[in-house]
């Protein structure tokens, strides 16, 4: 990854660090000592001031009014992580006000994504005057409309990309509305209902602790809706990270307990053993019993609503390995499937709710725009995923006319389309990619963000390496270069899918395992030098800590000896 080299010789004099750290920080906008130590050490302070966003004076005032006339307030949001965590911390909140509160969750299967109209006759029978609808809204013009016509009124807290036709709530708050001034444009949809919170508690002259004790929910979310981990994002899963490893809450405290996490947590843990936990429960049954956990103060009870999405998950597991598993063999079977660039399956006994997932495997394996379809009622829908560098959404929206509706974001996306429709979208969506997509993005890439010889890994860098954490989109963990590196002869397969790597460059051996390169075998061959590009961890064994390389590919070195 290109850098400004000047920019690293100056922040190498001033902090006297190693030259690879420098690099990484100016790659990272740590270009001077003021704007290293910013990125090292965040604050809470340099949260924007949520007064900044377009209509949150709207929100505060409606919501105000709501609390003092005692309103029926319903708290909506999606059946995902962020949905869920979303309206668990708002709920929580509001009932921290004394407000006349109760929360509702879209059921996938029976409602689909987002705010429905069976949420809104819910909100109507139940005499709710207000819906603050959370990590979702922007799109739903006529439902918000539907509401109004009952006389409840719309909040809507959201961070999805806007139509050109806004809902008519009595506010908005999201910070990708073209007249938005807030800064900070990729706030999740939990991050844009904390910045509701922060301006409630500035205008009731609160604590801040009446919204930090939802950090932890809210880096949950952060991680597991794959934000760019920069600007405000980092700063919230810092200290949400921080809340999680001293004082989680109860519903995160059981969640850790079942998932036998002992060691401090970091990002991963959130987005690999909380959040499948959390989202698994919207993917086979109902998504409110994760808002019922994150909620639950009684910790035997939540224990019990832990276990029931644990319960969940392997269900998720199960139907995720057999649906790939069919996938593989269809397209393996499909004498056409090497002349395409892109994925389109169509299975109407496939599970709706880990299609998304499936998607992600299939791109593991060919590497194009990817979308899973399955029947969802009498109609058809699925989860697109993409490459790098391909904008998905923008080519599920020029297949409009086929479909009945769609959603999501550059790398992701959802769609629902008649049955009769599908052959003739699998042939545009393929055809538009054909025309649109850079052969570049057909072939996965590894990006070295620095050269790393072995003799300067050491525990003080490998400390320094931790601190640059969170880590995420725009703040990846460091991929670092090796070159002329030869093996020891102790590197084997283990598993039959793994390689363990025993690696020599100078006078210096790293241990190292590679996960799935066990067909890289061939690479180590006696005085051979081969390039390796990897991350740092720690492998913990017996109690000993021994830095170890994360391989994530090998190569030939260009040069002969």
């Amino acid at each position: 990854m290109d850098c400004d080299e000047e920019q690293v010789q100056d922040l190498q004099a001033s902090l006297r660090i190693n030259t690879a750290i420098c690099r990484l920080l100016v790659q990272r906008g740590g270009s001077s000592f003021e704007l290293a130590k910013q990125y090292f050490r965040p604050s809470l302070a340099e949260l924007h001031s949520p007064w900044l966003m377009k209509d949150m004076d709207k929100a505060v005032a409606r919501l105000t009014l709501a609390l003092d006339q005692q309103e029926k307030i319903l708290v909506y949001g999606d059946y995902d992580v962020d949905g869920t965590t979303s309206v668990a911390c708002m709920f929580q909140f509001l009932q921290s006000l004394g407000a006349n509160a109760e929360f509702y969750i879209p059921h996938r299967y029976r409602e689909g994504y987002g705010v429905s109209k069976a949420g809104i006759d819910y909100a109507i029978d139940n005499g709710v005057q207000l819906i603050v609808s959370l990590d979702c809204g922007i799109k739903s013009v006529e439902l918000v409309a539907y509401a109004a016509s009952a006389g409840i009124d719309f909040i809507i807290c959201d961070h999805h990309l806007p139509d050109e036709t806004l809902p008519a709530a009595v506010a908005i708050l999201n910070a990708k509305q073209q007249d938005c001034p807030y800064p900070f444009k990729e706030l999740c949809g939990c991050g844009v209902g904390l910045k509701l919170m922060q301006a409630m508690c500035q205008q009731l002259q609160l604590p801040d602790e009446y919204w930090h004790r939802y950090l932890d929910l809210v880096a949950t979310a952060i991680a597991a809706d794959i934000v760019p981990m920069v600007g405000e994002n980092r700063v919230l899963t810092y200290f949400g990270l921080q809340r999680v490893n001293t004082q989680p809450s109860t519903g995160i405290k059981a969640l850790i307990q079942l998932a036998g996490l002992t060691e401090q947590l970091h990002v991963n843990n959130l987005v690999f053993a909380i959040a499948p936990r959390v989202n698994a429960a919207g993917r086979m049954d109902d998504a409110r019993k994760a808002v019922e956990l994150f909620i639950e103060q009684d910790e035997q009870r939540a224990i019990e609503l832990a276990r029931q999405l644990q319960e969940d998950n392997t269900d998720r597991r199960e139907a995720d390995s057999s649906i790939t598993e069919e996938a593989l063999a269809l397209l393996e079977q499909d004498a056409a499937n090497g002349q395409r660039r892109t994925t389109v399956l169509y299975q109407s006994h496939w599970h709706k709710g880990v299609v998304g997932i499936v998607a992600s495997r299939l791109i593991d394996k060919y590497y194009r725009p990817t979308i899973i379809l399955t029947n969802s009622g009498e109609k058809v829908s699925g989860s697109a995923r993409s490459v790098l560098g391909f904008n998905v959404y923008e080519a599920i929206h020029q297949c409009k006319d086929l479909l009945d509706s769609y959603g999501g974001h550059f790398y992701a996306a959802g769609l629902t389309l008649k049955r009769e429709n599908v052959d003739a979208f699998c042939e545009r969506f393929e055809s538009i990619v054909q025309q649109t997509i850079s052969p570049a993005s057909l072939v996965p890439e590894v990006t070295i963000d620095t050269e790393l010889e072995f003799k300067d890994i050491n525990p003080s860098f490998y400390n320094i390496i931790c601190q640059m954490e969170p880590f995420g989109p725009e703040n990846m963990r460091p991929v670092f270069v090796a070159r002329r590196v030869y093996e020891t002869g102790g590197s084997r397969v283990v598993k039959e899918a793994h390689l363990k790597f025993s690696l020599k460059q100078g006078a210096v051996v790293m241990d190292g395992i590679g996960f799935g390169m066990a067909d890289k075998f061939d690479l180590l061959r006696p005085n051979v030098a081969i390039d390796v590009a990897f991350t740092l961890d720690e492998n913990v064994w017996q109690g000993q800590r021994r830095i170890q390389l994360r391989v994530i590919d090998i190569k030939p070195s260009d040069q002969p000896d």
